[in-house]
């Protein structure tokens, strides 16, 4: 029930646990990858939240947090239309190590899109971490240099991925039940 502000949870697909483990690891990849440098970590919003606080909190390197908020668009002329992305605020990656941090990576176009404005603005590297990884819907040829978890469920909320609001706060993510 979401209109109740009560969810209903089918299963739980990956656990507390399972999920700080992995966090964990990725972590240390990131650390041994990135030594001797500073890392700049750019944040999705709103789902990227919590994992972007547990994951930077666990690395071995110096780390600036910035946060963008995409907003896609379409607009259409005659018959045909076009997929327009925006994102606030802008953050200077001139010559810096940047990671692109999304708690999932479905389509793969709001990345793609990110990475390319980033590395056409002049970062010295771009790279991709995200929590889930839900391959089978990608529409562009992207793989997170990091991931966590590969998902092949439907629609999945907690750890802060929301229904469209409710559930980020689950420590946990699960299915959510369609009534």
């Amino acid at each position: 029930m979401i209109n109740g502000n009560k969810l209903k949870i089918k299963k739980t697909v990956f656990t507390a646990e399972q999920i700080q483990k992995r966090v964990s690891e990725i972590a240390k990849q990131v650390s041994a990858d990135y030594a001797g440098k500073t890392l700049h970590v750019i944040c999705v919003l709103e789902n990227g939240f919590m994992f972007m606080s547990d994951f930077v909190r666990q690395l071995e390197v110096p780390v600036v947090c910035h946060f963008v908020r995409p907003d896609t668009r379409e607009t259409k002329q005659g018959s045909s239309s076009t997929t327009e992305i925006f994102y606030t605020p802008e953050t200077d990656v001139t010559g810096k190590d940047v990671l692109l941090v999304e708690a999932i990576v479905q389509s793969g176009i709001t990345s793609e899109f990110l990475i390319r404005n980033f590395t056409t603005r002049g970062a010295a590297s771009v790279k991709l971490a995200a929590l889930l990884d839900k391959q089978s819907e990608r529409k562009v040829m992207l793989h997170p240099e990091y991931f966590g978890f590969l998902l092949d469920e439907s629609f999945v909320v907690g750890y802060g991925l929301g229904a469209p609001l409710l559930g980020r706060n689950l420590p946990y993510i699960g299915v959510l039940a369609r009534d």
